[in-house]
């Protein structure tokens, strides 16, 4: 345990951390910026893949660590959809490592919400997230751990950021929830960025029903995750 001085620097620093980055979200979004771009309405969907590929090759051989880094921020962030960045990076990097770098990104976001959660305490996210379904969620964790983020990140409609937030306000250890993340979102980062790949040039129109996907997903991710959490809290022994 740290001391009360040291808690309290930590929490000060975690805050900071959180903040910042969503300051910077809502900064890039109302200025134009990359946020701003993937989520601009006004803007054809080839015109907008091309601009996030120029966005990208502009930063040369910096760019795998800014779109791991803008992938992280989503996570962190909820909820941002993600499938707006997953599916065009197949394009960007190509299939396998626009996979690659899309599930480092996850892994990276899951970690820095796991440990915000741990240093700023349950109480802090609370009120975004229902005390029941933290409860059953906790008492699912402590029997099966890993398997639960797996379950809920393998499935598309409940691979919450939400989770890790969750997840954080358990007594789960880290490498759990890395374990779980990793091995759940692969599927899904890989199968975006392969598909984007193949068919967003062929068919460049696709990423309207992408981008309407992703902002759906945004807009149900909370009731899904409450949904899950309280069929699997229904289904635990008593």
């Amino acid at each position: 345990m740290l001391d009360p001085d040291r808690a309290r620097v930590a929490k000060v620093l975690a805050w900071s951390v959180l903040l910042g980055l969503i300051g910077w979200v809502a900064i890039s979004y109302a200025e134009g910026g990359i946020v701003g771009l993937m989520l601009r309405p006004d803007l054809v969907a080839a015109d907008k893949l091309e601009l996030l590929g120029e966005f990208f090759e502009g930063l040369g051989v910096f760019a795998p660590l800014a779109y791991v880094a803008l992938v992280t921020v989503e996570v962190v962030v909820a909820p941002i959809p993600g499938t707006i960045l997953y599916a065009p990076a197949g394009v960007i990097f190509g299939g396998f490592w626009g996979g690659v770098f899309s599930l480092i990104g996850n892994v990276l976001g899951a970690a820095v919400a796991f440990m915000l959660m741990r240093v700023l305490g349950r109480s802090a996210f609370e009120r975004f997230i229902e005390h029941e379904h933290l409860g059953r969620f906790e008492r699912r964790v402590s029997d099966h751990g890993a398997l639960v983020v797996f379950l809920l990140r393998v499935n598309p409609l409940t691979s919450s950021d939400i989770v890790s937030y969750a997840a954080g306000a358990t007594s789960m250890p880290t490498w759990k929830l890395l374990v779980g993340t990793t091995l759940g979102m692969a599927p899904l980062c890989f199968a975006q960025a392969y598909l984007a790949e193949s068919l967003l040039i062929a068919f460049p129109r696709l990423i309207y029903p992408l981008l309407v996907a992703g902002l759906a997903y945004a807009v149900v991710f909370v009731w899904v995750i409450k949904e899950t959490l309280g069929r699997a809290a229904g289904a635990a022994p008593r």
